[in-house]
C-alpha cells in the first residue's frame, strides 16, 4: 500500500516552518535547522526505521535559505518528494538537488512579492489610516498587527499546499513557460513604484537656507518693518524637481547600505547628525526663528 502524508501531518509541518523558520538562522546552515524541524513530522510518518529517519533528517539540516513566506512552497515540494521517495519513486540525491535549485527562484519571487510589494503597500495603508485619524492613531497599528500575520499565514499555507500538490513538475512547467521571469520582473517594478510612493509620502528632508531683507514702510506716523524672502533653497529645489531632497536621502541610505555595507545603526547615526546640522543651520539663517 502506497504511503501518504496525512493532512494533520502536513499542517504540523507547515506550522513548524511558519512559527520557527527564523529561530535557528545562522551562518553555517542559514535556515537549514528550521527546514529540518519542519520536515520532522513528515519523516516520522513516512519512514519506519530509525536509520531511514536519521538519514532523512540529515539531508534536511544542510545549508538552505530562501524568503520564508513565499519559500514555504519549497517545503511543500519537498514533502511531495519525500513521499515519492518513501514509495520508491524518487531518490535522496534528487531531493537534495531540488532543494538547492529552489533557493534562487523562491528567494527572488519572495523578495519581490512579499518584502518589496505587499509589506510596503500594507504599511502605506496603515500609516495613512493613523495619520488621517488623529484621535485614533492606534487604528493603523492595530490593523497592521492583525493583517500582517493573517496575510502571511494565508499566503504561506496556500503556497505550501500548492507545492505539495503540484510537486516539482508544476514549478518546472512554470519556469519553462517563462511565466516565472515575467512574474518576478512585474513584482520588482511594482515594488519600486511602491517604494517611490513611500519615499515621497513619508520621508521628510529640507534644506533650511534662505536669504531675506528687511523692508521698512511708513504708514502714517507708524514705522512698520517686514521681512521679504529673496531666496529659499527648499522652494527652489522643489520647483526644479518636487521631493528631490527626500529622494536624494533615500538613495544615499540605499547606496550606503547595499554598496558600502553600512549597518542600520550606523545609518541612523548619520541621519541623526544630518538632522542636528540642518536644524542648527535653520536657526542660524532665521528659517526657524
Amino acid at each position: 500500500m502506497a504511503k501518504k502524508i496525512s493532512e494533520k501531518t502536513l499542517k504540523k509541518s507547515f506550522f513548524n516552518w511558519f512559527f520557527w523558520n527564523g529561530c535557528s538562522q545562522q551562518a553555517e546552515s542559514m535556515l537549514g535547522m528550521a527546514f529540518g524541524q519542519s520536515m520532522a513530522p513528515v519523516i516520522e510518518e513516512l519512514y519506519d526505521t530509525k536509520e531511514e529517519r536519521a538519514a532523512a533528517l540529515n539531508r534536511h539540516i544542510t545549508l538552505f535559505n530562501t524568503e520564508s513566506q513565499v519559500g514555504s512552497i519549497c517545503n511543500g515540494i519537498t514533502c511531495a518528494l519525500e513521499e515519492a521517495n518513501a514509495n520508491g519513486q524518487c531518490t535522496p540525491e534528487v531531493i537534495e538537488s531540488v532543494k538547492v535549485a529552489l533557493i534562487g527562484p523562491t528567494s527572488a519571487i519572495g523578495d519581490s512579492l512579499w518584502v518589496a510589494t505587499i509589506i510596503p503597500i500594507l504599511l502605506t495603508v496603515c500609516l495613512s489610516i493613523s495619520e488621517a485619524a488623529a484621535g485614533a492613531a492606534w487604528a493603523g497599528a492595530l490593523l497592521y498587527l492583525v493583517a500582517y500575520p493573517s496575510l502571511t499565514c494565508l499566503l504561506s499555507w496556500k503556497l505550501f499546499k500548492l507545492g505539495y500538490k503540484s510537486g516539482l513538475e508544476g514549478l518546472q512547467t512554470m519556469m519553462a513557460s517563462g511565466k516565472l521571469d515575467h512574474l518576478t520582473d512585474t513584482l520588482s517594478l511594482v515594488g519600486l513604484i511602491v517604494t517611490g510612493a513611500l519615499t515621497a509620502s513619508f520621508v521628510s528632508c529640507s534644506l533650511p537656507i534662505q536669504i531675506t531683507k528687511t523692508v521698512v514702510d511708513y504708514t502714517g506716523a507708524d514705522l512698520v518693518e517686514t521681512t521679504a524672502v529673496l531666496f529659499n533653497a527648499d522652494n527652489m529645489l522643489n520647483g526644479i524637481f518636487p521631493k528631490i531632497l527626500p529622494l536624494g536621502l533615500t538613495l544615499l541610505v540605499y547606496y550606503l547600505y547595499s554598496k558600502k555595507k553600512w549597518s542600520p545603526l550606523k545609518l541612523m547615526g548619520l541621519i541623526l547628525v544630518m538632522a542636528l546640522v540642518l536644524t542648527g543651520l535653520g536657526f542660524a539663517t532665521g528659517v526657524y526663528a
